[in-house]
């Protein structure tokens, strides 16, 4: 079965690849879709985050990267795709994704929500968290993919 797993990944994260690859032993064929952020000031455009994600997944036939501007059910129907992914990193997340995944399960009765915890050590790290600790002059080399640090760091200049 193929599943998508959608998020705005502004920036993608290790989080992020660890539910990636971990999904990767669940399903024959993984599609990263970076969703239209709704109502998420971005700091990164589509196009880039589309282009970072191929970046660090080029090595992985199973993974594709694509972008949507509508809603995910549909481009779940569309592509004939089974399960949606969505990842947890704390308690609190899970009542959010229920509702979600409820909302969901209407639109597209076929399509299954799988829920995947983040693994223990990455359970912290947060796009938006990347991105301030980054902007501080904080060390983020440990929680993002060697390619979205070189992005951030051309992107998005540490304050002195």
């Amino acid at each position: 079965m193929r599943a998508v797993y959608p998020g705005s990944f502004d920036p993608f994260t290790n989080g992020h690849l660890d539910i990636l690859e971990r999904s990767l032993h669940l399903f024959t064929e993984v599609v990263v879709l970076v969703a239209g952020s709704g109502r998420k000031n971005t700091l990164l455009t589509v196009k880039e985050r589309v282009n970072l994600i191929k970046e660090v997944v080029k090595n992985n036939p199973k993974v594709k990267v694509d972008s949507t501007t509508g809603l995910i059910m549909e481009y779940a129907r569309t592509h004939e795709i089974g399960a949606v992914i969505r990842g947890l990193r704390t308690p609190s997340d899970f009542e959010y994704e229920y509702m979600m995944a409820t909302m969901n399960k209407n639109i597209h009765p076929q399509c299954e929500t799988v829920f995947m915890m983040t693994s223990q050590g990455l359970y912290f790290v947060s796009s938006t968290m990347i991105k301030e600790l980054h902007l501080y002059g904080g060390d983020i080399s440990p929680y993002v993919p060697a390619a979205v640090l070189h992005k951030l760091r051309e992107k998005l200049p540490c304050k002195e």
